[in-house]
């Protein structure tokens, strides 16, 4: 009986110790799991190899949304001649040239990171002449102009220039000085004027040509676009302006908060990558692969059409091999959160409940991506505006943007075409065109929560 006994004590005190191991190995796993990706070490030599292409690609990817001009400075510095109205005439080009201050003034920013230190007390000091030209060369040597590469023959002089997709959708923190600090990849520059950069051009005839009509025409379209905007359908159906008379271009997006999100830009074109793609071969004017046939259609795209833009092959392709990386990169962009005390916090929380609830704004506005899984269109008479906007792109239709990040991009106004320039006239439109009948109060409160995003 006792030896019955000592056997039975054996198994529980087996079984307790089994169980006690089981339950600290259990502990153990959920605490790694609790650390998130970083805390759980690769077990598998395939783990491995996901987790160093992720970071590769991360890496190379941010290299080439800030540094990468796929071979467009045979647009902007050979067909165009840009660069020699940036260096102007003492320096081999026409003109007065381009001083720090005026390209600045231009929505130009600088990468304080990427300045030397003693470039960075002269400026501190006050020792910068912002209105010679020699020292935006200095700012080009340095590759601290966001989204513009000077490109330098080995005496120094520049002989052409290229630009970055940096050049639209990066911005910089401004913690130098207005314009100049550090990077902000993904924010919309709605500071920077591409009509009036363009127009510094002495010689835009491959534009007319390319749109069939005067070089005075060329101009008084990019004039009229404005800080913040860019007309990207301009060189495939040539509409410079709406049927009001107001400029066509449309306000410049974000890059940021875009995984979750399938069509991009104002009117849906394509995805991430498609876009990526037409950007970096159309209006960037770069060398790669492009192919839509959409864009065959001669009555709807006729400069397109006409220029084959529906199917373009350059040998060499620099740009196909880098939408992959490009695309992990900004994917990888998060939306930022709101600065502490931008918006009223309980009127948010109050106008979460009218956004899920009464205003309906969550059945196209999903959380957490903001926008429709699938895909994401809609009429312009479902939204209440005019389609003229919508009538340039394939599907003639508006995309359903994403809502994280309001608040970075509020200069300019809202909607493509920053026709209402505030959060609080954005609703006020809603609540018309939908009979939502919100109280005074909801509607503020709804508008802290837009900004909360």
């Amino acid at each position: 009986m006792k030896r019955h006994l000592k056997s039975i004590l054996a198994v529980l005190a087996f079984t307790l110790w089994a169980i006690q191991i089981a339950w600290v190995s259990f502990e153990s796993i959920a605490a790694d799991a609790d650390k998130g990706v970083e805390g759980v070490k690769p077990v598998t030599e395939i783990d491995r190899q996901i987790d160093d292409n992720a970071q590769r690609s991360l890496a190379e990817g941010r290299r080439i949304f800030r540094f990468d001009t796929f071979g467009d400075e045979a647009f902007w510095g050979d067909a165009i001649q840009l660069h020699q109205s940036i260096q102007g005439e003492r320096f081999g080009g026409v003109g007065p040239g381009v001083g720090p201050g005026a390209a600045l003034d231009a929505g130009l920013k600088v990468d304080v990171d990427a300045l030397p230190p003693e470039l960075v007390e002269s400026l501190r000091n006050g020792q910068v002449d912002l209105t010679d030209p020699a020292n935006t060369l200095a700012l080009l040597k340095a590759n601290a102009v966001v989204g513009v590469t000077g490109i330098f023959d080995s005496s120094g002089n520049l002989r052409s220039m290229g630009i970055q997709c940096a050049l639209c959708h990066s911005t910089v923190d401004d913690s130098f000085a207005p314009g100049i600090g550090h990077r902000l990849d993904g924010w919309a520059n709605r500071d920077l004027n591409v009509g009036a950069i363009i127009n510094l051009s002495s010689d835009l005839s491959a534009v007319a040509k390319l749109l069939g009509i005067s070089e005075g025409a060329v101009r008084a379209v990019l004039a009229a676009w404005g800080p913040g905007k860019f007309d990207a359908a301009l060189l495939l159906d040539g509409k410079g302006f709406r049927p009001d008379g107001k400029t066509a271009a449309t306000l410049i997006p974000p890059a940021f908060g875009l995984a979750g999100v399938n069509l991009h830009t104002w009117t849906g074109w394509g995805s991430v990558p498609h876009w990526n793609a037409f950007v970096a071969n159309l209006e960037m004017h770069g060398k790669g692969t492009f192919f839509d046939p959409r864009l065959k259609d001669s009555t709807q795209f006729p400069v397109a059409a006409r220029a084959g833009f529906d199917n373009v092959r350059s040998d060499p392709d620099l740009i196909s091999a880098k939408l992959p990386d490009l695309h992990f990169y900004q994917l990888a962009i998060p939306a930022p959160k709101p600065p502490e005390g931008s918006f009223d916090q309980n009127a948010a929380l109050r106008g979460k409940q009218v956004f899920e609830s009464k205003a309906k704004c969550a059945t196209c506005h999903v959380p957490p991506t903001f926008t429709e899984p699938g895909w994401n269109m809609h009429t312009a008479e479902e939204i209440g505006i005019d389609d003229f906007q919508a009538s340039r792109s394939p599907d003639k239709r508006y995309r359903t943007s994403p809502l994280k990040g309001l608040w970075t991009h509020s200069k300019g106004g809202f909607y493509h075409d920053g026709r209402f320039a505030t959060l609080r006239d954005v609703v006020d439109h809603y609540n018309n065109h939908f009979g939502l009948s919100l109280s005074e109060q909801e509607q503020m409160d709804l508008t802290e929560y837009l900004k909360s995003l």
